[in-house]
């Protein structure tokens, strides 16, 4: 460890001089860069990540120099996967900068890979607002590069998070446009009714009967064998107890549909959240 570390400092301190020294504007940058990877390299080697992730970025800044921007970017990745061992913080901004030069140059489907990989760091921070944010970038940025199904994938990220954020109308609005983009393809049409019973559900979060009902008719045009599905019988019983503010009942009817189709704890939360409402209802009731 400690040889690799020594090469390591010694590349950077050669690649320093080079950059400070007399040279032809764009050789000396590129005669630094080779010194800068087999430094980087060396200190990964020597698993000094933190000190392999700052050369990296001198790399970058090296083939930024020499305009050479897609080698600029993939130095920033590699920056990052090393701060990635060590610091969520150093890895979020070195992808953030990889993720800029690629839309700068156009490569949208590297800088929508890079910017969910700043999305699930900050899922793994438990920073929702955050990922939710770089999740709908990385959507758009898939689109643009007709990568409709990674494009989804982050999608129902952000309609996850929104939902947890009791943002219901927009976690509602992408959970129907998926199933709408997914209902005409014969490898996603399969997902349509677990998109429409996540929608459902957030639906009866938001407490408005008339709301629920229509839905579940709109979800029936949509999809008509959806009404013949247990996710939309799920629906319309937790739809019913809702409208009769009976809580047993409630709690009888997901419990039915949880021994057949477990439920995920992201349900899990929706549900008790309308259960915690309706309590709320006895309870004011009962005070007057």
């Amino acid at each position: 460890m400690a040889e690799r570390t020594a090469k390591g400092e010694e590349f950077e301190k050669k690649a320093d001089k080079k950059i400070n020294g007399w040279g032809l504007f764009g050789s000396k940058f590129e005669d630094a860069a080779e010194l800068y990877e087999q430094s980087a390299n060396s200190f990964k080697l020597a698993k000094s990540w933190d000190k392999a992730g700052s050369v990296f970025i001198k790399l970058s800044n090296c083939h930024l120099k020499s305009d050479s921007k897609h080698e600029a970017a993939m130095a920033y990745v590699n920056a990052a996967n090393c701060y990635k061992k060590t610091s969520s913080k150093g890895a979020i901004s070195c992808f953030d900068q990889a993720m800029n030069i690629f839309l700068e140059i156009g490569r949208h489907n590297m800088a929508a890979k890079y910017c969910k990989e700043i999305g699930e760091l900050y899922e793994l921070e438990r920073n929702i607002e955050k990922a939710l944010v770089y999740y709908e970038r990385a959507a758009e940025f898939f689109e643009c590069a007709e990568a409709t199904t990674s494009a989804n994938q982050c999608k129902q990220k952000v309609a996850e998070f929104s939902a947890q954020l009791e943002q219901y109308k927009k976690a509602i609005e992408i959970y129907e446009e998926i199933a709408r983009q997914s209902i005409n393809n014969n490898l996603l049409k399969y997902g349509v009714r677990g998109h429409l019973l996540n929608a459902g559900l957030c639906q009866l979060c938001k407490g408005d009967i008339v709301a629920i009902t229509n839905s579940l008719d709109r979800y029936q045009d949509l999809d008509p064998t959806f009404s013949r599905t247990r996710e939309y019988r799920f629906l319309a019983d937790l739809a019913a107890t809702v409208e009769e503010e009976d809580v047993a009942k409630l709690t009888g009817v997901v419990r039915e549909f949880d021994s057949i189709t477990p439920l995920d704890p992201r349900k899990t939360t929706l549900l008790l959240r309308v259960k915690d409402a309706l309590k709320a209802k006895e309870l004011e009731e009962d005070l007057t």
